[in-house]
Parts: structure tokens; sequence; C-alpha cells
């Protein structure tokens, strides 16, 4: 049976200090756009990159992609040998995705994928 990685966060989705308006209010365009860019930067602080941003949403993602050709090359100049490698790096290397999003409440919402 195959186990399913969980992702453990160590940034918490919550907002910056100051960004709740004192009524209750749903927050202002401004105020939406403060709140992703403090959760995006704590998440880059935890070592993921930006692949895109617009408006109100933000995708993620955590790790690289393997460059299959010098792997390639190895395993045939080592008579197969480096395949081995090649195959352990391909399962154990994965880019995780996740797209964050802030309502017109002013909640952060993650959709995470593979």
């Amino acid at each position: 049976m195959k186990r399913r990685r969980t992702v453990h966060e160590s940034a918490t989705i919550e907002p910056p200090p100051g960004s709740r308006t004192a009524g209750g209010d749903p927050p202002e365009t401004a105020q939406r756009t403060l709140i992703l860019d403090w959760i995006v930067s704590r998440r880059i602080a935890g070592g993921r990159r930006v692949e895109s941003c617009s408006g109100s949403q933000v995708v993620l993602v955590r790790g690289h992609p393997v460059n299959h050709v010098p792997h390639a090359f190895l395993a045939v100049f080592s008579c197969c040998a480096w395949g081995v490698v090649r195959a352990v790096v391909a399962v154990v290397n994965r880019v995780e995705r996740e797209a964050l999003t802030v309502d017109a409440q002013g909640r952060v919402v993650t959709v995470s994928a593979p």
C-alpha cells in the first residue's frame, strides 16, 4: 500500500496584525492584498517560491522538477548502473503546488495540488 505524504505547515494562516476592520466589515481590496502578501511572505520564508500571482490569488511551488537528460546520459555511459539512481530521484523528488486566495471576507483559502 502506498503511503501518502502529509504536508506539515510551519506558518499558520493568520492575517497580519491590524489588517481587520474594527466593525467587522468586510476588508477592502487593499486590506485583502495586505493579507495575501503577509501569508505569501511567510510561505516564502518556509521554502516555497511564487509561480504566478494575479490580484487576489497566488500559486506557490515547493520542489524542483527533475532534469532527465543528464541522468539519461549517465545511465548510457555507466551501462545502466545510473538508472537506479535516476529511478530513485524521479520517485522521491516531487513538485507540490498550492493556490492561496483571499475571499471577500478576508479569509485565506488554500487549495493544494500535486
